[in-house]
């Protein structure tokens, strides 16, 4: 790999359409992953991976994805010292934010029209019945 890298980094302009594309793939990996966050699944890992992506030619984003490690790292060490009230605490409020996403993007209106139920209120506010 390191040949073939260093090989386009001798040629301008196939280094620069190769930092353009390589920079749009891991923004969009990074914003998919920064999305699934409150949602179970990987998450973070996403997010690491889009960092992780850019990192191979942004040293800044390398800085970031150090940063967001080590945070991470102190939630998780800070979550699993807490008291068993507060964790289903931020487990019901992450459930929250799922249950109100699915209902802003008109998840429980399709699944209700699906199985015949015509309730205004499973309709999306965003998009309507």
């Amino acid at each position: 790999m390191r040949g073939y890298r260093e090989h386009v980094r001798r040629r301008p302009s196939l280094n620069l359409t190769y930092r353009i594309v390589l920079g749009v793939f891991g923004t969009v990996v990074l914003i998919a992953g920064i999305l699934m966050i409150p949602y179970p699944g990987p998450g973070w890992l996403v997010v690491f991976a889009g960092l992780g992506i850019l990192a191979t030619e942004f040293h800044w984003a390398h800085r970031v994805n150090m940063f967001a490690k080590r945070h991470y790292q102190r939630w998780v060490r800070w979550l699993g010292r807490q008291h068993l009230a507060t964790k289903l605490t931020i487990m019901a409020a992450t459930g929250l934010v799922v249950v109100v996403t699915l209902w802003l993007l008109g998840m429980f209106g399709t699944v209700g029209g699906w199985l015949g139920l015509r309730w205004t209120w499973l309709a999306s506010p965003l998009f309507g019945p």
